[in-house]
């Protein structure tokens, strides 16, 4: 074990804040515009039809899902020269710029095309810096926890990720419910913007007290994204290839499918965010319960059992959200967390094992989102384009089905790395 490490026997609970509090920050901020994309589609991309305004609103937020893939080459480097800490660090400052801009941004009535335009550019830097937050606080959690350990650590980076939707999702719920849509198109929307600006400094202030730069981490005979590419192509192939199902799902279940509601059952824009809500609590306590029988059983079986349920359920549970009745709709996402759960609590561990120590950041950062800046980021502009266009409102099942089926061939190529799991296992 690299003298980075330094993992007590008992569970970190100071690291796991650490690398919990900037990731639910970060995917607050961007978790959130997608609650509440009809509203700025019409407020900076206005179109004569609310579907034209909504697809390039939806547009807006893949772009910065797009841009995630330039972070991650970015951080990525950027955590294994000068540390997972100083990384971290960094992604926090980089995410409280856009987020202020967007919360005073004018739009469209008041100065015209530019204003999507300063959008879209705020989207961008957001995506930059998601782009190398997500996936060093997983390599953060997996090093500095201790062997027994790394699967539940681990487990707290998507759990931090959790969180933030989850806070989008509430604070999307509550201005629903207290505002008029009047009041919500002229100013409302601003206000969970106002919020993840505080998150923001919260974030940074919590990790500038907790973290310790006092030991470098070894650095790379030479530039980690020029040896990442030299040796572990395949490395990154298998983990674009491993992140398909987990980055289509779930974009599909967490942010697309309170607009799919809306727009398909005809669930009050309130009533949708609800039960996007009551499903996100449940996914809270699901992670670290899967990230627990992740340190009991092993990673791989958790992978594979949540792969092969979201190849095999989608379909039907696709059809039984096609209804009338939010009962029902509730039970179907629910269901859908116990089949995604567990890959997202086993994922980190495994992949961390999977990459060595000097370039597992670059290598994670790339492959990772490109994944989910390529395929989850675009999935709700495609899922609604297809929709449209086929006139076939089970389309997100068969997406799902896809990206599940693609997965399943990175599963069969998985490998652990056998230094890496030296270093690991200390």
């Amino acid at each position: 074990m690299n003298s980075t490490q330094a993992p007590t026997r008992g569970f970190p609970f100071k690291k796991v804040m650490v690398g919990t509090i900037g990731t639910a920050m970060e995917w607050y901020d961007f978790g959130v515009y997608g609650f509440f994309a009809a509203i700025i589609g019409s407020q900076f991309f206005p179109a004569k039809d609310q579907i034209s305004s909504l697809v390039a609103a939806f547009g807006a937020f893949a772009a910065g899902f797009l841009a995630r893939p330039f972070g991650a080459i970015l951080f990525g480097q950027l955590a294994d020269r000068k540390g997972r800490e100083f990384a971290l660090t960094a992604s926090v400052l980089l995410m409280a710029i856009p987020t202020f801009i967007i919360s005073i941004l004018p739009t469209h009535e008041m100065i015209g095309a530019s204003a999507g335009v300063m959008l879209v550019l705020c989207r961008i830097l957001q995506g930059l810096s998601v782009g190398g937050e997500h996936t060093t606080s997983i390599v953060y959690l997996v090093e500095h926890a201790p062997k027994h350990h790394k699967g539940l650590a681990g487990s707290f980076a998507p759990f931090g990720a959790s969180v933030g939707i989850l806070l989008g999702s509430a604070v999307g719920a509550l201005l629903n419910n207290i505002l008029s849509t009047e009041q919500l198109e002229s100013w409302g929307w601003r206000l969970p913007q106002a919020v993840g600006l505080l998150l923001a400094v919260v974030g940074l202030w919590i990790r500038r007290q907790n973290l310790s730069h006092a030991t470098p981490e070894p650095k790379p005979d030479c530039s980690p994204l020029r040896e990442a590419f030299a040796n572990n192509k395949l490395d990154i192939f298998k983990v674009v290839l491993i992140n398909v199902m987990p980055a289509i799902g779930f974009y599909t279940i967490f942010v697309y499918l309170a607009t799919y509601l809306h727009e398909v059952d005809g669930v009050e824009a309130r009533h949708a965010l609800e039960i996007n809500t009551i499903s996100m609590v449940f996914l809270l306590g699901m992670i670290p319960a899967y990230g627990w029988l992740t340190d009991k059983i092993g990673a791989m079986r958790l992978l594979w059992g949540s792969t092969l349920g979201i190849a095999l359920f989608s379909y039907p549970l696709f059809q039984l959200l096609h209804n009338q009745n939010e009962w029902i709709d509730l039970a179907g996402e629910m269901a859908f967390v116990v089949l995604l759960a567990p890959f997202m609590a086993a994922s980190p561990s495994a992949l961390c094992a999977m990459l060595p120590h000097k370039v597992r950041c670059t290598v994670l950062s790339i492959g990772f989102n490109l994944a989910m800046g390529v395929l989850g980021g675009t999935t709700p502009l495609l899922v609604e384009y297809f929709r449209k266009k086929t006139h076939d409102d089970l389309t997100p099942a068969y997406y799902l089905v896809g990206a599940a089926l693609v997965t399943i061939v990175g599963l069969f190529l998985y490998r652990e790395n056998p230094e890496a799991h030296k270093e690991l296992e200390g």
